[in-house]
């Protein structure tokens, strides 16, 4: 059985943004080589989900040396990417505010390489906060494959 998405995605428009860049920058502290997030094209406040992406580009600063010859997108960016999600999501719509830091990630797995050129689509679900503490399950998708999959907890400092 092929793996599934943590929900129904039916019926969205991956071709649009909801929230573009700036305004990820406006909840996010990361720039440069760590923004790890290029936009956001899917938000259910009611049912806690959230969709962004990241656009993997052929002059990234990881490339020339992780796996020279065949550059993959690095697991711990892919990871950062969840983080970075849980963390725009809890400000923009959880109204945190303050410094969100990364409190842990559990349950992890990656399956498929991603590469240069991929669109990186990152979808995550709230499961609780309480205690100034986030919990959210999260999955990285690439042209309908299954990258990675994991929980991510942002502590709100």
């Amino acid at each position: 059985m092929p793996p599934q998405t943590i929900f129904d995605i039916t019926g969205i428009d991956f071709t649009k943004d909801v929230y573009d860049q700036e305004v990820v920058r406006s909840c996010n502290p990361q720039r440069g080589d760590m923004e790890m997030l290029n936009g956001i094209i899917h938000v259910n406040t009611e049912k806690h989900e959230v969709i962004g992406y990241k656009n993997i580009g052929y002059t990234e600063f990881w490339a020339p040396g992780h796996i020279p010859g065949r550059p993959l997108f690095p697991g711990v960016l892919m990871i950062e990417a969840a983080a970075q999600l849980a963390s725009f999501y809890a400000r923009k719509h959880l109204d945190w505010t303050g410094f969100i830091g990364f409190g842990g990630v559990d349950e992890c797995r990656f399956r498929k390489e991603v590469l240069q050129g991929d669109r990186l689509i990152v979808l995550g679900k709230l499961i609780w906060q309480r205690h100034r503490r986030i919990n959210c399950i999260e999955q990285g998708w690439v042209n309908g494959s299954l990258v990675f999959e994991t929980r991510i907890t942002g502590v709100q400092m």
